[in-house]
Parts: C-alpha cells; sequence; structure tokens
C-alpha cells in the first residue's frame, strides 16, 4: 500500500505543513487506513499534498520520532509493524496515562465538556449502526483524545493521540476481536460515571475497558507479509487435476472481527 490511499485525499484543504501532513497520516492510521508495513513513498506523498519531498521528509522524520514511521536506507518509509513487546508496553502506558487522568480529575466534568464527551459518544454509535469501519475506527480511538481534552489536559491529550495510533496498528496486525459495538457501550458507561460525578468509577470502567482491548490480542496470529508469496510457492498436487499455475490467487485468510478501542 502507498502512501496515495484515498483517505490521505479527505482534506484536500491541507496548508501542506509539515506537522498537518504528518497529523493526515496519523488520522489514516486510526480509521485503519494505513496498516502496519504499508510503504509512504516520499513523491507519492510531495504529488499528493502539492508539496516538495523536502517537506514530506520533514513530517516523516516528525512521525518517526513519535514512533508511527521507521526508514529504511534502501527501500524507503513503511509504518512501523509493532512487536509483541511493543504492544505490552503501549498499552501498559495508556493504563497507567488514562486512569491516572480520571483520577486526577479536581471536579466533576460538566456543561461544555461533558457534552462534547456525550456527543462523541452519539457519533460512534451511529458510525457503529452504519458499519461505516474507517469512520468508527477513528472515532472509537479520538474518543480517548477528546476524553483527555475534555479533561483540560492538551499535553495527554497529544500523547494519546500516538498512544491510540500505535494500538490501532497493534490490533490490526495481531488480529483483534475486540467488537465495536462493545467498545462504544464501554466508552459510554465511562461518559455516564464522569456524569455522575464518579471519576473513581470511571478510571475502573476505563482499565476495564483498556484490559479488555489488550486481552483479545494474540501475537501469534501477527500478520504474515509473506503470506501470499508463500501460498503462491508452496507445493502443488502432482496430478493433473491438482495441479496450479503459481500465478493463480491465494485463498484469502481466515476473516476476523474488526479491531476497535
Amino acid at each position: 500500500m502507498y502512501a496515495t490511499d484515498p483517505c490521505l485525499l479527505l482534506v484536500p484543504a491541507i496548508r501542506h505543513k509539515p506537522h498537518q501532513i504528518a497529523d493526515r497520516i496519523v488520522d489514516a492510521i486510526l480509521a485503519r487506513k494505513l496498516a502496519p508495513g504499508a510503504r509512504l513513498g516520499e513523491q507519492p506523498l510531495a504529488d499528493l499534498f502539492g508539496v516538495s519531498r523536502t517537506i514530506v521528509r520533514e513530517a516523516l522524520t516528525r512521525l518517526a520520532a513519535r514512533g508511527m514511521v521507521e526508514v529504511n536506507s534502501r527501500r524507503g518509509w513503511f509504518v512501523v509493524q509493532p512487536s509483541p513487546e511493543d504492544a505490552r508496553e503501549a498499552f501498559a502506558a495508556r493504563r497507567l496515562i488514562e486512569t491516572g487522568l480520571l483520577q486526577s480529575l479536581d471536579a466533576p466534568l460538566a456543561g461544555v465538556p461533558l457534552q462534547r464527551l456525550q456527543a462523541h459518544v452519539a457519533q460512534e454509535q451511529a458510525a457503529v449502526a452504519a458499519a461505516d469501519a474507517g469512520e468508527r475506527s477513528f472515532l472509537l480511538g479520538d474518543f480517548h483524545v477528546c476524553l483527555a481534552e475534555c479533561a483540560g489536559n492538551g499535553t495527554l491529550a497529544e500523547i494519546l493521540r500516538d498512544l491510540t495510533a500505535r494500538t490501532t496498528l497493534i490490533a490490526v496486525l495481531y488480529q483483534s476481536n475486540h467488537e465495536a459495538a462493545q467498545s462504544c457501550a464501554e466508552h459510554a458507561e465511562i461518559v455516564a460515571a464522569l456524569e455522575r460525578g464518579d471519576a473513581a468509577a470511571a478510571a475502573r470502567l476505563m482499565l476495564s475497558h483498556i484490559d479488555s482491548v489488550a486481552a483479545h490480542l494474540d501475537p501469534s496470529l501477527a500478520v504474515d507479509p509473506l503470506a501470499s508469496l508463500r501460498s503462491a510457492l508452496s507445493p502443488v498436487g502432482t496430478g493433473k487435476s491438482k495441479a496450479q499455475p503459481l500465478h493463480t490467487r491465494p485463498e484469502a485468510p481466515p476473516s476476523s472481527s474488526t479491531p476497535e478501542y
């Protein structure tokens, strides 16, 4: 997959700044439009955004510093493929940050912040009902960023934006079967606890939510980047009826539920 993915065309009025290009790529990851290992060609990105390769390279360098992409001196830029250890660390960080954020609230959420969270959950529910995979994936991940913003902590919101993008990649890579509707319902319970002024309960619900997502990962099911080639080059039968040319389309891998957060 190259960076000319249609998802990067959703905001044609982008101002062509490196940080904005980087943010569009992170949005595409959150929407599951860019998968782990996706190649990000400098020239296709430059053509897409109407900028020089220098601007694109700066954007990708920023993303590399944020742990979103990596570069190979001969092959170019790629979306990272987190290891099982990366997955453990990412979820451990989210447990500490998100429960700590809720436990540190010095006053109940009310007014505009609470209304914003309620509206966000309503958007999630609509996306789940509409079976809009990209929109619901983005919204379910963005809930955690929105929560930090509504709690008045912009620094943690930026950190959580990257952490949720990484856990999106992790869930795709390790074939999470955590259901979107379940995640949405858990988000609604967290917001309901905040509406009651029970930050402690919201923190417990958040911990349970993150643990539930992590529990549905299976590192043994990591996507095999050579799956298609491996299938194509597997031994064929000796009988005439079993023989197949190597270019025969391989069988699709077993389907799994959409990974959500």
